[in-house]
């Protein structure tokens, strides 16, 4: 690729973006969250039973607010500043503003029965950072959870390996700029990445848009390697020095 592409683009152009991204949310404008994927990632979690959540990379907090509705404990962090004031200001849940990096040096401590990342996770060293730091995150019967743009269906007419590619705001609305590049993985890689941090995938998901019949997301579900158990139902813990 010509252009240099890096971690730190991805958090200005969501910065610059904030204010649009949380109307599209919240006014359901993004058409496969509508249909598909907000609820695909809804009953990912919650059919792992958990007391307690810590959505990582949450945005304006919806899955947040959706998981206290259902008597989860639930926290968010994101590292956009509008995003973070955002979701506290509709309440439902505590927010943190904190890097992928600031969490993969201790930053955050926490015991959770759930660590969700959706469709959070675009860069690449940050990524793998924050991978190797989720295990710290969960209790003893901690899941893991991700969803992410299915490799296959995202590759388009690129080779499918991975690389930086170009962002795009094609379907939103003119409101949007500057498209924030992302790191794209195989479904191979993405794979390695939990085992080389430690997990074993309990369960992978391909929700399905109901009019392509294609798959609208991919979602991982893993577990700390070498456990095999029920989902946890401990209260959560929480300290951060933000």
């Amino acid at each position: 690729m010509s252009r240099s592409f890096g971690d730190e683009q991805i958090i200005e152009s969501w910065a610059i973006n904030a204010r649009p991204w949380t109307v599209a949310v919240r006014e359901g404008q993004i058409e496969s969250r509508k249909r598909v994927t907000d609820q695909a990632i809804l009953e990912a979690v919650l059919d792992r039973r958990p007391g307690s959540v810590l959505d990582i990379g949450c945005g304006e907090g919806w899955l947040v607010r959706e998981l206290v509705a259902a008597g989860i404990q639930a926290t968010g962090t994101d590292v956009v500043p509008e995003l973070v004031e955002t979701a506290r200001r509709a309440g439902g849940g505590e927010f943190h503003r904190l890097s992928y990096e600031e969490i993969a040096t201790g930053k955050l401590t926490a015991s959770v029965d759930l660590v969700v990342c959706n469709f959070a996770l675009l860069g690449k060293e940050s990524v793998e950072g924050l991978f190797k730091a989720i295990q710290s995150l969960l209790n003893e019967r901690g899941t893991f959870v991700v969803q992410t743009l299915h490799p296959v269906m995202a590759c388009g007419e690129a080779p499918y390996l991975d690389g930086w590619r170009e962002g795009s705001w094609a379907g939103f609305s003119k409101d949007f700029s500057n498209p924030a590049p992302w790191y794209f993985r195989t479904v191979e890689s993405w794979i390695a990445l939990f085992v080389e941090s430690g997990f074993q995938l309990v369960a992978c998901r391909e929700p399905l848009h109901p009019q392509t019949g294609k798959p609208a997301s991919i979602i991982f579900i893993a577990e700390p390697a070498g456990l095999t158990r029920p989902a946890g139902n401990k209260k959560r813990r929480y300290r951060t020095d933000r």
